[in-house]
């Protein structure tokens, strides 16, 4: 036992009911955690995440639910001999999610005990698209169309570079409309397991064969149809088929496979639907050796949640990296903390939005050392599902937000990949970050102080 840490001997029924133990034994940020619920962050009522510590035995853990009246819900990572289980539990309504948090503190079974945070997406509807001048975001100096302030995507395209084959990226998000006439030919199909009702590749989800719904626990990714919007857009942005004469192109034209996480619903998403879904990815690379470059992230809300990190380690450790929006509050990152992008692991990607004259956009988040770059996320078109007498049909539309800015970013880091087949998810991100094009707008704000330049990838 480390010094000056006395393990809690009561029950976790008596430290709710007397409020006494001695310092607190759990890992994670406490601290953050109960800052984010006092300052009134949503989350699922009566649902809370406990990582037990490594070697705490079936028993045990049956013990710290009995304690608190628990129910355990789901099993958010499988436990051993050597590493500790991660579960969601339903606690009785007569307990505070914030009691609860702080009775597990000092239970010597548990690592960290969180809220099951609600996030929401990151994008705002205004109401094709390249030819025209509506798709500014892909522009360069020297396309045509052109605008200064794109992604220079288009100036990579004009080198000849449009093929991210053998490339894979995951969107994390809402679900994606994957017949749409501009993402069809871009969505991967499952080859580990084909549609047979049988769980062939033993990752626990039958015939995930374009991801997974983990909002509705099922393989349909786009269960919420024209609802589905969010997740459909932030897609085109990073693989909307290009020279195909119709809608919008991606920053990756073709080749690269979107892959769905689906944990955003009407009402949001929980944390532990983000763990499942970020899991899920590092399940597809450890396991299979998917060249998955990259999650992307256009969501956020909720507090500091130890679960959703040590995910993102894992990531990490899988080099895949987590490309995530700012914010739409206008904030600083810096001050108050805006999660997930605000995570500290090397592999995070935190993209502000700028709009198409080089400014910060009106509503985006920023921080000098917590947001690395900027990304065009005003007036953003891309494609999304529109509902016709009751049939989803293909459509485009122009949204706002650090979640149109952050697949721009998303793209531009398979598009690196693709042409880079060595480079590491420390070299993408360097790439990225060490070609920014200096900014006025964005200095002293993001941490490169400038904006994405994907002409040379």
């Amino acid at each position: 036992m480390k010094p000056g840490v006395r393990l809690c001997v009561l029950s976790t029924a008596v430290v709710l009911a007397l409020g006494v133990c001695g310092p607190a034994a759990a890992a994670g940020r406490p601290d953050l955690v109960l800052a984010a619920l006092k300052a009134g962050k949503p989350y699922a009522f009566g649902e809370l995440i406990v990582k037990y510590r490594d070697g705490v035995a079936a028993t045990q853990q049956a013990a710290v639910r009995s304690g608190l009246g628990a129910q355990k819900v789901e099993t958010l990572r499988r436990g051993g001999a050597r590493r500790g289980e991660t579960a969601l539990l339903r606690i009785p309504a007569g307990i505070t999610v914030a009691s609860a948090v702080q009775a597990l503190r000092n239970d010597p079974a548990v690592e960290y005990a969180e809220p099951n945070w609600i996030y929401h997406h990151d994008a705002a509807s205004n109401d094709t698209y390249f030819t025209n001048g509506s798709l500014w975001g892909m522009y360069g100096d020297a396309s045509s169309p052109a605008n200064a302030y794109g992604s220079q995507a288009a100036e990579a395209w004009g080198l000849g570079h449009t093929d991210c084959s053998g490339v894979y990226v995951g969107v994390i998000d809402e679900g994606i409309y994957y017949q749409h006439e501009d993402l069809a030919a871009n969505i991967w199909t499952n080859p580990y397991d084909p549609v047979d009702g049988v769980d062939n590749d033993s990752n626990g989800y039958i015939d995930d064969v374009r991801g997974w719904n983990f909002d509705g626990n099922n393989n349909d990714i786009n269960a919420g149809g024209a609802n589905d919007d969010h997740g459909t857009h932030v897609s085109g942005t990073i693989a909307g088929m290009g020279g195909n004469g119709k809608g919008v192109a991606g920053v990756c034209w073709s080749g690269v496979k979107l892959i769905n996480g689906r944990f955003l619903g009407r009402n949001g998403g929980t944390t532990a639907n983000a763990v499942l879904a970020v899991d899920y990815f590092n399940d597809l690379k450890t396991r299979h050796g998917m060249n998955i470059v990259a999650t992307n992230n256009s969501w956020g809300g909720g507090g500091f949640s130890q679960a959703l990190s040590d995910a993102i380690s894992r990531a990490d450790a899988a080099g895949i990296l987590f490309i995530a929006a700012a914010g739409n509050s206008a904030s600083d990152n810096d001050v108050t903390p805006s999660y997930p992008s605000n995570y500290p692991q090397a592999n995070v990607i935190a993209v502000a939005s700028i709009t198409n004259t080089g400014a910060l956009s009106s509503f985006s988040q920023w921080g000098a050392t917590t947001v690395d770059i900027g990304a065009p996320g005003s007036g953003i078109y891309s494609s999304v599902p529109k509902s016709v007498k009751g049939k989803l049909v293909s459509s485009y539309a122009s949204y706002n937000g650090t979640s149109m800015a952050t697949p721009h970013v998303t793209g531009a880091a398979a598009l690196y990949k693709s042409s880079h087949a060595a480079a590491t998810a420390a070299d993408v991100k360097a790439a990225i970050l060490g070609t920014a094009v200096p900014t006025p707008s964005l200095q002293g704000k993001v941490l490169s102080n400038g904006r994405l330049n994907a002409s040379s990838f």
